[in-house]
């Protein structure tokens, strides 16, 4: 998986590394920002919350677009400086007056603009490295490589957030609610570490800066088969009602945060001890993924001098965990935010075991088709949330922004779990299927479709914020029911979906 992939991959993918980590850093802690910084009530802090994550997922299409005249390059550079100076104006502490909620809405819009010109255009780069045909046949590990980078820099985001923010209260003397600029800073740091690695790195990644469209279209002429007006029509059909179950994934699982995070805030146990206290220390979790990939390493290295490699990985991974279980303190104190930094860290644990898991029953021609594994995410998803309904059961009504509760952290660390297992399920795959199904001449709509889904869906994450001040199983039972019946949809239509597969 990691042997043969072009220079270009890692370059681009640590560029992207960095902004993720700046993004995700800011995510962290934003939602708790609104409340803390502003007093918004609940529901006025979830529109605002979606509304930024709608245009960052619905902006790609227009960025798109623009690279298709001016060029993929010249989009992720203008979009990395348009983010920049959108965390530059979050990390300014204006107060919480009407001067200070304008600048966030113009910062937020910053943000949003400059994710949609870098985001979808850098992997659109990425994926021109592997029309080289000797790195053709390399390119779903790339991009499984490129996907668990990404969640690299989600994984440390939370805990930098936090730490951050405690060195401006205690060594510095900020307010809490000031201390959230500085975790905006960190964005700021970061974005200009990923436009440092992106220059500094061009020269592996050249031969995709000066891509001809010209060429492109030509290529793509001489080897598209011409379909009939009936099958184009019918396999877009297909997409948009996989589109349609799309919306309701993404809406159950950005629920990490906002609901989610409300949760860990209000309704966990600010305190862990024992064994349990090592989740939270994330050089834990990446010990943890030392070992994961020392494994698969071992048994998947042909020569010697690899797997000895991987073996120093595992003992490496021993090494951390022995020696943090051997001085773990009396009690660690649990910030809501540091929750977020589990699906990280599960997606990059867990890609090679789901990659293995689809190759072995490939082999024995078992490997279920994309729709079945979309609609088996669905039901994975439904089952984390009937895991919260369970638990919240007897819960006190919420009052934010009040801790009413101490649930144990195990529930959510549970139940992200399971939602990485969804993800996993449903996200690549669905991409997957788009690049596969999708009408040649109707590849890039129907690409931007899977992102206005995905941007519809972070829009309708607002939907349980309005309902945080009910009853928290009818907070989760709804979630539970919306994937529950998506599934049941999207199994429904099956066959239909699987004929054009």
């Amino acid at each position: 998986m990691f042997e043969g992939q072009p220079k270009g991959l890692w370059t681009l993918a640590l560029a992207n590394t960095g902004e993720r980590f700046g993004y995700y850093t800011m995510l962290a802690v934003f939602a708790l920002f609104l409340g803390e910084n502003f007093g918004f009530a609940a529901g006025t802090a979830s529109e605002i919350y979606t509304w930024f994550l709608t245009l960052v997922y619905f902006l790609p299409l227009f960025g798109g677009m623009a690279a298709d005249k001016w060029g993929y390059s010249r989009m992720v550079v203008i979009g990395i400086f348009i983010m920049f100076l959108g965390y530059l104006l979050l990390s300014v502490p204006l107060g919480s007056g009407a001067m200070a909620i304008a600048a966030m809405g113009a910062a937020l819009l910053l943000v949003s603009v400059g994710t949609g010109m870098f985001k979808g255009n850098l992997q659109v780069m990425v994926g021109d490295l592997y029309n080289d045909p000797a790195y053709a046949d390399k390119r779903d590990a790339g991009f499984s490589l490129f996907y668990m980078l990404i969640n690299v820099g989600a994984l440390f985001a939370p805990t930098a957030a936090i730490k951050i923010m405690d060195w401006a209260q205690l060594s510095l003397g900020y307010s809490k609610a000031d201390s959230y600029h500085f975790a905006f800073a960190v964005a700021c740091v970061s974005v200009i570490a990923s436009i440092c690695i992106y220059y500094l790195g061009k020269s592996t990644f050249s031969q995709v800066l000066n891509v001809k469209k010209e060429k492109k279209t030509s290529t793509a002429t001489a080897t598209t088969e011409e379909m009939s007006p009936a099958e184009t029509r019918e396999r877009i059909i297909c997409l948009v009602l996989v589109f349609a179950v799309v919306i309701f994934f993404w809406m159950a699982f950005h629920q990490n945060g906002l609901t989610l995070t409300w949760f860990a805030d209000e309704f966990t146990a600010t305190k862990s001890t024992g064994i349990e206290s090592m989740l939270f220390d994330v050089t834990n979790l990446v010990a943890c993924i030392f070992l994961v990939y020392g494994l698969f390493g071992i048994f998947q290295s042909v020569t010697s001098k690899a797997k000895s490699i991987y073996g120093i990985i595992i003992l490496a991974g021993i090494a951390i965990l022995g020696y943090n279980g051997t001085h773990l303190a009396d009690e660690v104190t649990l910030s809501a935010p540091i929750f977020q930094q589990f699906n990280a860290c599960f997606v990059v644990m867990l890609t090679p075991v789901s990659i293995a898991l689809f190759s072995w029953l490939g082999k024995k021609g078992k490997e279920p088709k994309a729709p079945v594994k979309i609609g088996l995410g669905m039901l994975v998803a439904a089952a984390a949330y009937l895991l919260m309904t369970f638990f919240s059961i007897g819960l006190p009504a919420t009052d934010h922004p009040n801790h009413v509760a101490d649930v144990t952290p195990n529930l959510l660390v549970s139940t992200y779990l399971i939602l990485t297992f969804a993800e996993l399920l449903l996200s690549p795959i669905g991409i997957s299927l788009v690049t596969k199904v999708a009408p040649p001449k109707y590849r890039g709509m129907m690409m931007g479709g899977w992102f206005v889904a995905t941007a519809l869906g972070n829009k309708l994450v607002s939907i349980p914020g309005h309902m945080w001040d009910m009853d928290l199983t009818i907070v989760w039972g709804t979630l539970m029911c919306i994937c529950l019946v998506a599934a049941l949809f999207i199994f429904s239509i099956i066959k239909k979906l699987n004929k054009v597969c």
